[in-house]
Order: structure tokens, then sequence, then C-alpha cells
């Protein structure tokens, strides 16, 4: 049960129609600057409703990276498809919120209070303006900078887009101001001084590593001012000690407790979370779209990514590429089966191991993270969500270090191995680990210099720690790692038709059969050891009239989830064209990168 109850309360505001993405409109004619921005209680009733933060859908959210296989209408599998242009991609170029953001920005000093309290929620609203803009220069780069509101005819609503650098240092002018002035102390499920630390950390690593591995946009010369700012603030964070990984000693037990808790506000890990109460009509299920066949399968290249429980490399075990799904789970980073559905878990109501489910144009594993295994209404409703996790901090201050080529050990003990030992693997031995680099992926990211051992280290325990947890294609972005996505998504292998045992208690729960072969009646089907008929999948090549896609039916190979040929463009597909009708509504607004 909640230890307290938040309401917050959201202010109607009424608009007039719009012919700029928001940009042009009038002054909000629900509120009178005049008449309501007088007290704090006026400030925090405003500000309160520009509250926004990610949910529990984030789990959905790794569609566009190289961590899932999805069927759903992904806007980046359409344009590596050669399908998109400014025509037909006209999402991104909406401005309303701004003005929201920037009309309170314009009235807020009419309040008869202190400048601390003042200073406070202005902080606030630079804080929300800076994600909002970090979300636009992700998608566009170059976009114009707005500070205050604008009426109809304003020629600034006519204004060619701003140079990323000019808008990125008032992004950080904005974040500086919000860490200086936010308060330590707020409300639960509201962002705090540290939250916005976590947020000023993740922005200063993200255009650092973003301006060092891509050149085409002539600002190299800049990234180690902004990852030596991720380091200094993430140390502040480290230093404050209000913040902690959360170890209690088990392992397999400690990583899923983030993602299963009715309640984080206690959870030193959880720098902020947003606060989910089913009984006080705060609720979200997201069972029926994590777990199954709904649109997102994790990918065979995910699973690969996590380490044996002993800190080796899975892929140097002789024939990983072809271990069958129950051998994949055995004596890994217990990450791995707090994440995905492994031999042996049951789903409740169920008393007897869950049996994969395999399907056309899906991998055959299942995600566990976010899926909250019970029949209960208000446990299934009432998990919270963890924002920002001190855990992101610690490997975005390894990163940053690693970057600017002055990772220590001692400063590797304290953070990536922190995260290492809640998992219950051996520390990272800096040293070691660049002496001997993975060779997949020195591979995969082949355009690091120096430390590159240590470096793809730290990549890889981003990848595993924050798994569906929508960070993986902002990162792939920043690393020009791009070409990642064109690989389509791969799922279980199997070593040709026949009979396997998925649960891995040795008996055989499935058999794989030829798709020109029928499935037989139910008292027809070859049983098991056990008694229970075998389920039967017809196996073909992709496009075949078959329930289970494998590349090779006869020979042993991989579940295919696609036929599509992508192709990542660089540097163009790191990058999204302006809606065409806003640059036939403003001629000024050109489009960059090919687009």
């Amino acid at each position: 049960m909640k230890k307290y109850t938040i309401y917050i309360l959201f202010i109607a505001i009424a608009f007039t129609a719009c012919k700029k993405s928001g940009l042009d409109r009038f002054p909000q004619t629900a509120i009178s600057p005049n008449l309501f921005f007088n007290t704090e209680n006026d400030l925090a009733l405003y500000v309160n409703g520009l509250l926004s933060m990610p949910d529990r859908n984030s789990y959905l959210n790794d569609q566009s990276s190289d961590n899932v296989a999805t069927t759903a209408n992904v806007e980046v599998k359409n344009v590596m498809a050669g399908s998109a242009n400014s025509q037909n991609i006209t999402t991104g170029w909406d401005w309303s919120r701004l003005r929201d953001i920037n009309y309170f920005l314009e009235n807020y000093n009419k309040a008869k209070v202190s400048a601390d309290i003042k200073n406070h929620y202005v902080g606030l609203a630079k804080y929300y303006r800076a994600l909002f803009y970090m979300d636009k220069i992700k998608r566009f780069s170059d976009v114009p900078w707005y500070s205050g509101t604008l009426s109809p005819g304003d020629k600034a609503l006519y204004k060619a887009r701003d140079p990323r650098a000019l808008v990125m240092d008032s992004v950080m002018a904005d974040l500086d101001f919000a860490y200086q002035h936010v308060r330590e102390s707020v409300a639960p499920g509201t962002p705090g001084k540290w939250a916005v630390a976590a947020f000023y950390t993740r922005t200063a690593l993200y255009e650092g590593t973003y301006r060092k591995y891509h050149s085409e946009l002539n600002l190299t010369g800049s990234a180690n001012t902004f990852l030596a700012t991720a380091v200094k603030i993430a140390g502040d964070i480290m230093a404050s000690g209000n913040f902690a990984i959360y170890n209690t000693g088990k392992p397999d037990q400690d990583y899923a407790a983030l993602f299963n808790s009715q309640d984080l506000t206690a959870n030193k890990e959880v720098i902020l979370a947003n606060i989910f109460d089913f009984s006080k009509s705060r609720s979200q299920n997201v069972n029926g779209v994590v777990f199954g066949d709904y649109e997102q399968a994790p990918a065979k290249d995910l699973i690969q990514t996590y380490l044996m429980k002993d800190g080796s490399r899975f892929t140097d075990q002789p024939n990983y590429d072809k271990m069958n799904f129950v051998n994949e789970f055995q004596n890994r980073d217990s990450r791995l089966a707090q994440t995905m559905a492994y031999p042996g878990w049951i789903r409740v109501p169920n008393t007897q191991p869950y049996i994969q489910s395999l399907n056309k144009n899906f991998t055959g594993y299942h995600q566990l993270k976010g899926y909250v295994n019970s029949t209960d209404a208000s446990t299934v409703n009432g998990v919270d969500f963890p924002v920002y996790r001190y855990g992101e901090v610690l490997l975005s201050y390894a990163e940053a270090l690693a970057e600017l080529g002055t990772l220590t050990q001692q400063q590797l003990d304290a953070s990536v191995n922190l995260i290492r030992r809640r998992a219950g693997l051996p520390d990272l031995n800096m040293a070691q680990a660049n002496s001997s680099p993975d060779v997949l992926l020195q591979q995969q990211f082949g355009n690091i210099g120096s430390n590159i051992g240590v470096i793809v280290e730290i990549r890889r325990e981003r990848r595993v720690e924050f798994a569906f947890e929508n960070t993986r294609y902002d990162d792939l972005m920043r690393w020009k790692a791009g070409k990642l996505l064109a690989k389509s998504p791969e799922g279980m292998y199997f070593a040709g038709l026949g009979k396997y045992d998925l649960t891995g208690d040795g008996i055989e729960d499935i058999i794989l059969i030829d798709a020109s072969s029928t499935i037989p009646a139910e008292d027809k089907k070859e049983k098991n050891s056990l008694g229970v008929p075998l389920i039967y999948y017809r196996t073909g090549t992709i496009g075949s009239d078959a329930t289970v896609y494998l590349k090779n039916v006869n020979t042993g190979s991989f579940i295919v989830t696609e036929s599509v040929t992508r192709d990542f463009q660089e540097p163009k597909y790191y990058y999204r064209p302006i809606p065409q009708q806003q640059v036939i509504l403003n001629p000024n607004l050109k489009q960059i990168f090919g687009w």
C-alpha cells in the first residue's frame, strides 16, 4: 500500500486556432496573468500542470532499437526501407507545449513571493523546456529557439533554424539554472533538484558523445566540455549520499524489484518515480501488451549480449549462436532471467512452467520487464515506474570519464562495478578489458579510438541494465551506431524439424513439422513422457504458409522475423525532415543532411 497520496491539479487552458503548431496562439483565455500569477500557490498550480513523465508504456518503446523485433509501424523501419520523406513524416513539429512553458516564464515575476520561491518554479519550467528541446534536437538537430511566446504576425514565427550549438547552449543554461535553484525537497512523484541533475547528466553525456562521434556537425572540438559536465553533475549526485544501488544481496531478485514494486518512494536507487496507486484512481496496466505476441519480442542479439555468471563472455562459448533456448539461460548474468521469460518460469495463476509460444514475425523470446506476474487488479495496476535511476547516473559517470580518457579503476569500482555486484557478477577490470576487447562488440563499434575495451563493456552494461527502458535507440544514435539497426532481428535457434524442450525439465514440449504437413486432431497428437500432447508448429521459410519462420527449415537455423531489406544511410538517417507542410508555411526552414 502506498505511504501517501499525491494529487496534482492540472490547469485547463483554452487556446484559439493555430497556424504554426501552437507558436502563434493568443494568450491563454482561461488565465489572466494579472489575476493569476500572484501567490506561490498560483505558481505551483501552473507548473504542476506542466508535469510530464514517462510511464510504464516505456517498456514498449524499444521498438526503434536493435533490442527487439516488432510488427508495429515504426518510423525508423520505414525510413530504412526507403519509404519515408518529408511528405509522409508529419510528426514532431509541434510547439504548443513550449508556448505553455514560455508563458509561465513571461509572467511568473508578477507573483508577490520571495526570489528563492520564484526561482524554484522558474527552475522547474526551465527543466521542462530543456526536456522539450532535447526531444527536438534529437530529431531535427538545428531547430528554432524560442524563449518567449509569440503572437500572430510576429516575424519570429517565420525564422530559420537556429544552429544546434546555439540551442544546446540555451538548453544547458536552462538545466544549470534549474539545478542551482530547484528545491531538493518536493512532493513525491514530482521532479526535484536531483531529478533535474539526473537529466542534466543524461543531456550532457548525450551531447558530448554525439558531438564526438558525429563529425558531420563540425562540433567535435566542444565534445569534451559536455562530457566534463556529465562527470561533474553525476559526481555531485554521487557525493550527495542520497542514493545507492538497490542491493539486498539477492542477485536473482533485486534488479526485478525496480520494475515490479508497489512503492518506489523508499527505494534509494530511484531518483524520481512515476507513482501509480489503484486505490487512488491512479493506475496503469500494460501486462497485455508487454508479454506475449503483441508487437515487440526480444531479439537474439540482446540475449547474447548478457555475460556468463562468472563474468566471461557468452559469445566466447563454443557454438554460442547454435545454443537452444534452455542452454542459453544457463549460468548467465542474473538480469537476463529478470528481464526475459526463462525456462521453468511460471505464469500466475498457472502452477506448471510456461511454455514459450511461437508465432510468425516474433522471435520466440518473451519480455518480463514491465510485466506484473499477478492476477490481482490492485497489484497489476499499482506498480510504480522508475523515471530516473541512480544506476544510470553511475553508468553515465563512467562512460563520460572513459570517453575523456581519464577513467581509473577506482572510479570504475565506484560506478559500474556497484551495478555488476548487484547482479552477482565479478568486477570489471579496466586493464583486462582494454587488453582483450570483446571482438564482436569491437566490430559493432568500430569508430571508438582509445579505451575501446572498457568503453564497449560500459556500453554492454547500459544495454543490459536498461533493456526495454527506452534508452537503446538514443544510445545508438549518439554513438553513431545506426548501422546496427540495418540487421533484421533474429529469434530462437532450432536444429531442424522435431521435438524440443522449452521448460528445462528435459521433456519435450513442442514439435516442429514442415509447413506442408497438417497438424493432427487433438486426440491424434503425439504425447510426451508425461502424457501431455505436444504443441505443434508448422514451420517454413519466411513468406510461406507456416506458423513459425526459420531461415533454413531442415539444416537448423534461427527464427526470422521479417524479409524487408534495411539500409541505414549515414548521416541522413540520424535525423528527420521537417514536415513539408511546415516548410511551405515557413520557407525559411531548410531541410538538412539530404532530406
